[in-house]
């Protein structure tokens, strides 16, 4: 029987006897067991069995007939119920990765924080000796960037230089993602080589 942990035991059950009949283990016109036979099969309750059948009714796979017992109807219809089945797993499966990468996603952006927060209070203790102390660079009225975003000006692939921070009336946005927008009087902290400094003053004033 399928071992998959988040699906009711009915729903269990239900794929289990449609594998069954697709694989020949019953043959349509056969009759199966009764619902007590199935529920101490399945060490379930006869509730739980019923629940089951409903299910495979309700796609012709099987009818079941008060006094007659239950019977197969369709080995077709019970391999359309496993690909709907398994279909209805991949949705699920989906859902928890997703689910997963967003956590990571927070974890990793906290990380990230937490790396550039270093790098500012080490850089400001030991400005002079350490080699990616932030250039800061003010976004002056005549700068071509006011009121864009960065990843809308493609800052990273002309400049080469690498925005940690922003400084905007008294506080500082760290790690301004792709969508942050400049504006008049922003002072940018960027790192990278040398020469990122001057890429950086030339790029902002460009037409």
């Amino acid at each position: 029987m399928s071992e998959n942990s988040t699906a009711p035991m009915y729903q269990k059950i239900a794929l289990d006897i449609a594998n069954a009949i697709y694989k020949g283990h019953y043959t349509e016109g056969e009759r199966l067991h009764g619902r007590s036979t199935l529920a101490s099969r399945y060490n379930v309750s006869s509730e739980t069995i019923r629940r089951a059948i409903k299910l495979l009714e309700d796609v012709d796979v099987v009818e079941s007939v008060k006094g007659s017992g239950i019977t197969i109807l369709s080995k077709e219809q019970a391999f359309k119920y496993i690909n709907k089945f398994k279909n209805i797993e991949s949705v699920l499966s989906y859902k928890t990765k997703l689910k997963s990468l967003y956590e990571n996603k927070d974890s990793i952006e906290n990380e990230i924080l937490q790396t550039i927060e270093s790098i500012i209070k080490y850089t400001n203790k030991l400005s002079n000796t350490t080699s990616i102390t932030p250039f800061e660079i003010e976004i002056t009225e005549n700068s071509k960037v006011i009121g864009k975003s960065i990843g809308e000006v493609r800052f990273w692939q002309y400049t080469g230089a690498t925005i940690i921070g922003i400084r905007r009336e008294g506080e500082t946005i760290l790690s301004p993602g792709p969508y942050a927008n400049f504006q008049l009087g922003d002072v940018i902290l960027i790192i990278g080589e040398e020469m990122v400094y001057d890429s950086v003053m030339l790029f902002l004033k460009e037409e």
